[in-house]
């Protein structure tokens, strides 16, 4: 196994230790969360800056990053609707659209096709990935300041995040409908 697709099971591993610091409700846990989940999101770009640079890119890799992006933004957000900060429907979008990009990639994993993150993809984890990690901020910094209503910058930020994911899974779908329909 190489160094990228290390790092991309490290993330993996990563995962049940924020979700523990997440859950306890003071502030050197709240610090751990943040800090756990910059250190995993920061793993997807490192590993992908290695695996491109020493030629490390498998099949593997392909694979297996997406998803590990796809537990680590899920988990997160099952914390978010656990604290109440995000809505359910939210976390029911994003879940539906990463079930069906995954299932796409199973398919077409199935003929010996394997489909690597598009830039829409690519756009919508960095955005994922940098929200939730304002978002677990465990310090004021305005975030949830309500500015309209009861709307507040991260109920806007979250819901950007929702739009670019249903964006970059229409894209996923229309650039990848040949693969269903070819599919033995």
């Amino acid at each position: 196994m190489n160094t990228a697709n290390k790092l991309t099971i490290s993330r993996i591993c990563l995962i049940p230790v924020f979700i523990v610091a997440a859950l306890f409700e003071c502030a050197a846990a709240g610090w751990a969360a943040f800090a756990v989940f910059v250190i995993a999101s920061l793993t997807d770009y490192v590993d992908g800056r290695i695996a491109r640079k020493y030629n490390m890119i498998s099949a593997f890799g392909k694979f297996l990053d997406p998803l590990a992006d796809k537990l680590l933004v899920t988990a997160a957000l099952c914390v978010f609707v656990g604290r109440g900060t995000v809505s359910v429907w939210v976390l029911f979008i994003i879940t539906v659209r990463e079930f069906v990009v995954t299932g796409i990639r199973l398919v077409a994993a199935a003929d010996g096709t394997v489909i690597a993150a598009s830039m829409w993809g690519k756009i919508k984890t960095v955005l994922q990935l940098v929200v939730i990690s304002l978002m677990l901020l465990p310090v004021n910094t305005g975030i949830y300041k309500e500015i309209i209503g009861t709307l507040c910058v991260a109920d806007i930020l979250i819901y950007v995040v929702c739009l670019v994911t249903v964006l970059s899974g229409i894209d996923y779908l229309v650039k990848n409908k040949g693969i269903l329909k070819s599919s033995k």
